[in-house]
């Protein structure tokens, strides 16, 4: 999980305030002392800690926080607001052209993503209702070109290259190409380094030059801390970028990157890669990333990963099935389906308020078993499915040899799905004030039964 480390030091830092009744100016700086040694340790930025720390204080020991009833809840607050603050306030969206087709030139070092990124905002795009083109400007790196097009294959986006050719001339080359054939955004993937140099720096200004892009858009790894904030500094200095998109959040990311960048180049964070599937990216929101740093989950982005999944169509025949008490393993199965699109059952949880991230760590969550039980419902006929109690002793042997499970893993998901019936049934026959009451505690997700939220 991103910033584990991190967001474990911070909630250590709160939980001795949480113990005391009234706090004093002493215990305050006792605690922005394990707060600014736990920014270093997370690679970030010396003068951002300092000033971080000096606005937090100054904030934490006013009268109005010492004498509320809740002082330590009023630093967590004010922590929250700060770091809110730092890394931007509100989410920034794409800079789009009026004149088509509009043009964002990707740029970064080498091994930060970029074009396997570059090509995930391409489709986060399409969701949106644009028409992208992919265009390799990246000559130079063995199977640059080749990579560019097998993800552009998978994400069902054209991909416009002229081999090893001049990267002005392709830039140029592929806007015509966009405008030919109805494609109003293009994304640029340049070549990357090692390192900054002034021949890739020349190379990338002339490129902004010929094209007038209307987003440079930095792509820097979220694992390489304070080195991805110097290397943006850079970027910005040569070139001039609009935006960032952090990489590799799902890795051992201690922070550092996150929480300095936008402090030291003044620029947003626009976009997060969150995995290695080529649907795992997300706009960048301040407040959320500042909840989960802080161990209080993060609601709003689990609730739009349910919606990106959910079918109002099915949705709807579901529902009249559960009221008529007809819901079977092909029902659940569907469901199955649409909460492993959303990710791994670690992420889901690590997104839920009050779910501690080092006791989630330890709790070694099963992620296998969702893909046991999809076998084992695969391994099903569709009568068994819609029938489970014509599933016989000799059926479930085959079904345990079909799924490559055991019979006692066939009869165990069975029972459980006995048990899901029944519950059906009770919430059924409860009143209105009853479901109200129960959905408080267990579901509403969309996409999902009433009453199996997570």
């Amino acid at each position: 999980m991103a910033f584990e480390s991190l967001s474990e030091k911070l909630s250590a830092a709160f939980k001795k305030l949480r113990g005391k009744g009234r706090l004093s100016e002493a215990d305050v700086k006792e605690a922005m002392r394990e707060v600014r040694l736990a920014l270093l340790e997370a690679d970030v930025s010396y003068k951002v800690v300092k000033d971080f720390v000096k606005s937090v204080t100054e904030r934490a020991v006013g009268a109005d926080v010492l004498e509320s009833l809740s002082p330590a809840q009023m630093v967590v607050k004010i922590v929250n607001e700060e770091l809110i603050a730092l890394m931007g306030s509100e989410s920034t969206k794409l800079n789009i052209s009026s004149k088509s087709p509009s043009v964002v030139m990707l740029v970064g070092l080498q091994g930060a993503g970029k074009t396997t990124n570059g090509a995930k905002l391409a489709g986060l795009m399409r969701k949106q209702g644009k028409r992208p083109l992919l265009v390799a400007c990246d000559v130079y790196r063995p199977a640059a070109i080749a990579q560019l097009e097998t993800v552009g294959k998978q994400l069902d986006i054209p991909v416009f290259q002229m081999g090893q050719g001049d990267p002005v001339e392709i830039a140029k080359a592929g806007i015509a190409h966009a405008k030919k054939h109805g494609n109003d955004l293009v994304f640029l993937d340049t070549a990357g380094r090692l390192h900054i140099d002034e021949q890739l720096m020349d190379e990338l200004k002339n490129i902004k030059a010929e094209t007038e892009p209307a987003e440079v858009l930095l792509v820097v790894d979220a694992m390489t801390g304070q080195d991805a904030v110097n290397a943006a500094s850079a970027f910005d200095e040569a070139l001039g970028i609009d935006g960032i998109m952090l990489t590799k959040l799902d890795g051992d990311a201690r922070g550092g990157a996150a929480l300095s960048v936008k402090a030291v180049t003044g620029k947003p964070i626009k976009f997060a890669g969150i995995g290695e599937k080529l649907d795992q990216i997300e706009v960048f929101h301040p407040d959320r990333m500042a909840s989960r740093l802080l161990g209080m989950g993060d609601v709003l982005t689990l609730i739009e990963k349910a919606e990106a999944t959910f079918d109002e169509k099915k949705a709807k025949e579901l529902e009249e099935r559960m009221r008529a008490n007809k819901f079977t393993l092909s029902d659940f199965y569907d469901q199955l389906l649409q909460i492993k699109s959303m990710g791994g059952m670690q992420d889901i949880l690590s997104m839920m308020p009050g779910v501690d991230s080092k006791a989630l760590s330890g709790a070694n969550v099963d992620e296998k078993a969702l893909v046991r039980t999809e076998a084992i419902i695969q391994s099903m006929t569709p009568y068994e499915r819609e029938n489970p109690g014509v599933i016989s002793s000799s059926r479930r042997k085959r079904i345990a040899a079909g799924s490559g499970t055991t019979v006692i893993d066939v009869n165990k998901l069975l029972r459980q799905f006995e048990s899901m019936q029944k519950l059906m049934k009770q919430v059924n026959g409860m009143t209105g004030k009853q479901k109200k009451r129960m959905q408080r505690f267990g579901g509403g997700f969309p996409g999902m039964p009433s009453g199996f939220g997570l």
